[in-house]
């Protein structure tokens, strides 16, 4: 077997995706996850995918004598990726305390147990919100741009755990390395539809609510904001595969444990380069789809920041990664994930 990697929220929307990029690049993989936001019949799907069954805990990433059971069970784990976090801007301003609790305690929760335990290095599942809104000559950012203060609980949840993360490494940097990278929008699905973005309830995110609005399941898509200093008037985002970021996270953990001598802690921005805006989301979809999706304009939601994109090339150069799957691809992907959740839904 290869080396062994615990993927904390593994159950989840990334946290699937790269755990099928991680057994296909052969690794051993164990996943932590509490379903709160997840279902278990994604396991299956993996496993179809990978022909592999991974080991699955049913546990909370905060619940540290669960979790070192699971560590004492598993013996030695390698290196850690953090998805077990909530991850939702909108929600995260209406709930505030349980954000920070959960994504917080998580995070601590998993760097003790790689400490207790003698785990090499961890990926964490960090954001562009850490950036804020960029000013105008920092766009698209690069890693050197200034951290902001955060427009919501969600993005401030992760500016903390980033510096909780440097912290860890530096008293302890003869043990673990970390490594944060910086996700824009992730979208999309596996191509094989076995496994794609699954919210509980009223999606949080743009793209399930948009193709839930294609298939009839919402009755409209709400564009938040139309006057924003945008060529549309629409937020602009970096909208990158969730497969393409799955293979990021590979990339990420290669680089820590393998031979070679690397910083203890790095950042990475993990984007296309190309900002799209709602507007021009929403014809992408439909053009590559030719599916039409109903939607209406409001005004601006709390916590959304104007435009941000990313300049990927320290990731391209160091960690060997790219984004390769086209955009209208990408939609594809996610319409043809949808309609299967619509068929089992109605039990076809």
């Amino acid at each position: 077997m290869g080396k062994k990697i615990l993927v904390a929220g593994g159950m989840g929307y990334i946290g699937s995706h790269t755990t099928v990029e991680l057994l296909a690049a052969g690794y051993d993989v164990v996943i932590a996850d509490d379903l709160s936001n997840s279902k278990i019949e994604v396991l299956d799907g993996i496993e179809q995918i990978s022909g592999v069954r991974p080991a699955f805990y049913q546990i909370s990433c905060n619940d540290e004598s669960a979790m070192r059971e699971m560590f004492r069970k598993e013996g030695q784990i390698d290196g850690v990726i953090h998805f077990a976090a909530f991850k939702a801007v909108g929600e995260s301003v209406q709930k505030p305390l349980e954000y920070y609790y959960n994504n917080v305690v998580s995070l601590i929760t998993v760097l003790n147990m790689m400490k207790e335990f003698g785990s090499k290095g961890v990926v964490f599942s960090s954001s562009c919100t850490v950036y804020g809104q960029p000013d105008p000559e920092n766009l698209p950012v690069t890693e050197k741009a200034p951290i902001r203060p955060a427009t919501s609980p969600y993005g401030a949840s992760k500016q903390f755990n980033e510096e909780i993360l440097r912290d860890a490494v530096h008293a302890d940097y003869t043990h673990f390395k970390g490594i944060a990278l910086r996700y824009f929008n992730p979208i999309g699905g596996h191509e094989s539809a076995l496994i794609g973005e699954l919210p509980t309830g009223v999606p949080q995110n743009l793209c399930p609510y948009l193709t839930q609005a294609a298939a009839g399941i919402r009755k409209e898509l709400t564009v938040f904001g139309t006057d924003y200093n945008t060529p549309d008037g629409s937020c602009i985002r970096d909208y990158i595969d969730v497969v393409d970021l799955s293979r990021a996270h590979v990339k990420a953990m290669d680089r820590m444990l393998g031979d070679q001598e690397t910083p203890d802690m790095e950042y990475f921005n993990i984007g296309t380069g190309r900002g799209v805006s709602v507007i021009e989301l929403i014809d992408t979809f439909e053009k590559a789809t030719g599916v039409k999706v109903p939607h209406k304009f409001g005004p601006r939601r709390e916590g959304d920041i104007e435009q941000v994109w990313a300049d990927p090339t320290f990731a391209n150069n160091v960690l060997g990664w790219k984004a390769i799957i086209p955009l209208e691809e990408t939609l594809r992907n996610a319409w043809k994930w949808q309609l299967k959740i619509k068929d089992q839904q109605m039990g076809r």
